[in-house]
């Protein structure tokens, strides 16, 4: 299994950690950075990861930053990524068999080795369900069209900071 990796500063010891068990898994590993914990702009590095999981180049994608929250944000910009945060073997098992992730989004802040490489190894191996869940992908695809159309049509960001309280 190809597999993109990536973080930002605060996941760079847990990048490369994992980056070792997905080796020692047989899984065909490309680092997409950073290789220092100096301060990096996490979207930089989500959009590398799931710029070749859009694309088909990668089958799937990790990435870390100190809560996963913004790389799952930015990972969910690119047409056909399903990126999932997961911080328990539960997440991790039904973001695979309900939702199909194709992009798993880790906490460095918060996950221990061991429950990474537990969300992990799950997070591999769980199949997608199909059935029901396939068809709400469907909806949900079919909304990354509909919406994505509008977006190239009508340009009205919410600018940062500018959400609803």
């Amino acid at each position: 299994m190809k597999i993109g990796i990536a973080s930002d500063h605060r996941g760079v010891q847990l990048k490369m950690r994992l980056t070792q068990l997905l080796q020692s898994l047989d899984c065909d590993v490309q680092d997409f950075g950073p290789f220092e914990a100096q301060s990096v702009d996490y979207p930089d590095y989500a959009a590398q990861v799931a710029r070749e999981v859009s694309n088909g180049h990668m089958q799937r994608g990790i990435l870390i930053c100190g809560t996963g929250i913004g790389m799952c944000i930015a990972a969910n910009k690119f047409a056909g990524v399903r990126a999932a945060p997961c911080h328990d073997s539960v997440t991790a098992e039904y973001s695979r068999m309900h939702n199909d992730a194709n992009v798993i989004c880790l906490s460095a802040d918060q996950l221990s080795d061991q429950l990474s490489d537990q969300i992990i190894r799950i997070w591999l191996k769980t199949p997608f369900e199909e059935g029901r869940h396939a068809r709400r992908l469907q909806k949900i695809a079919d909304l990354e069209r509909e919406v994505g159309n509008q977006f190239c049509e009508n340009d009205k960001r919410v600018p940062p900071g500018n959400s609803p309280q």
